[in-house]
């Protein structure tokens, strides 16, 4: 049995079942192949189960009848603040609540999904609400299985797409430097073989300007032995 003193020390968390309310109330009405929860007319314990979509009903049977279930009726005491929130478990996209309604001493098991009402269990009966509050919150464990290990793969995915374009980015620099490198070092052998193609034509020169030199200088030299001969010839005369 659950402890009802202790309901009154609970924080009231309705914020989050007020939003559910309004977007679960949107859903059920204009999105009629979502499962619709149905209530049964037991007095003790009303169970409520999902029902699979009609292939295609009228437009105003499906609102009829979304009007009149339980979720509905968890809309409207969640809206007139009329149910405690007891307690409340997440599981990625899917939840599941346990609410109580004071009023009429009637307890409200309630599994949503992306705050979205998907089926409601309603009893006064405190050790079954919360049985079945236990029940919803290994669904929500059971279905969000898939979505936390898409999550994690997506991580993964991310991170890894991040380190290719890294090392896509890495292989890029490489490469330009290793074509600059080359680039560099084609420009150097270049520059050294016209270097050098230089340095041999100014040996080239060099050796055509000394032997001009040379010549120059025998030429010199014969001549001035010439005129030296002259002289010693008018000085004897």
């Amino acid at each position: 049995m659950v402890n009802l003193s202790r309901k009154t020390g609970m924080a009231l968390s309705l914020g989050v079942l007020f939003a559910l309310s309004a977007c679960s109330s949107v859903s059920l009405v204009q999105e009629p192949e979502r499962p619709v929860v149905a209530q049964t007319q037991d007095e003790a314990v009303q169970d409520v189960e999902p029902v699979a979509p009609a292939a295609a009903p009228a437009a105003p049977a499906r609102s009829a009848a979304a009007l009149n279930t339980t979720v509905a009726e968890l809309q409207q005491l969640i809206q007139a603040r009329g149910v405690q929130e007891l307690r409340t478990a997440y599981n990625g996209r899917y939840g599941a609540s346990l609410l109580f309604a004071s009023e009429n001493l009637t307890y409200y098991v309630a599994l949503f999904q992306q705050r979205e009402f998907w089926r409601v269990f309603k009893t006064t009966d405190a050790s079954l609400a919360e049985r079945m509050y236990t029940q919803y919150r290994q669904d929500t464990v059971d279905y969000a299985a898939s979505d936390l290990e898409r999550i994690k793969l997506q991580a993964e995915v991310a991170r890894t797409e991040k380190e290719l374009n890294q090392s896509a980015d890495q292989l890029t620099i490489l490469q330009n430097d290793l074509a600059m490198q080359r680039q560099q070092e084609a420009l150097a052998i270049a520059q050294r073989e016209e270097a050098r193609r230089e340095a041999q034509a100014l040996a080239e020169q060099e050796r055509e300007a000394r032997d001009q030199l040379r010549e120059l200088q025998r030429q010199i030299k014969e001549l001035e032995q010439q005129r030296a001969g002259m002289l010693e010839r008018q000085k004897r005369r």
